[in-house]
């Protein structure tokens, strides 16, 4: 092989289909752009979002509360997802992903009181809630803040 010789699978290109070329090109005088308007006008066209002069669906629909679009939001997990670990381990962002609890982690992650635990597993999360919290140190492991 030699890159003097290497060339496009057969079929695989298509040429230049050039507009407004004559009418033997078969798309000459308005070039697919119809007999005047607004769309067949250098430059024409509207904007994004905009409806003919109607008050546009972003301004027509209320805005409400506040949305932080720094936010860093964070995975939950839920305490019956701790019984899948043995008792005296460590639980962290990396062995939850490792066994599929979690798909992604990118900020950290909280753990809810839904469910019980069972197995005395410290766990090493961003936040907790109260009751997880409670339920962690009820079952014998530790709830630690990284």
């Amino acid at each position: 092989m030699e890159l003097n010789k290497l060339s496009p699978a057969a079929g695989s290109t298509k040429e230049a289909y050039r507009k407004g070329r004559g009418a033997g090109s078969g798309n000459g005088k308005t070039a697919g752009r119809g007999h005047k308007g607004q769309k067949a006008r250098s430059g024409g066209g509207t904007r994004v979002g905009f409806e003919g002069g109607q008050m546009p669906l972003a301004r027509r629909v209320p805005k409400r509360g506040f949305n932080n679009i720094f936010a860093k939001p964070m995975e939950i997990i839920n305490l019956s997802a701790l019984n899948l670990f043995e008792d005296g381990e460590i639980v962290t962002a990396d062995a939850l992903l490792a066994k599929g609890i979690l798909s992604k982690c990118e900020y950290g992650y909280k753990v809810l009181g839904n469910g019980n635990v069972t197995k005395k597993v410290t766990v090493q999360a961003n936040a907790f809630s109260q009751a997880a919290k409670e339920a962690i140190e009820a079952a014998g492991g530790k709830a630690e803040v990284i």
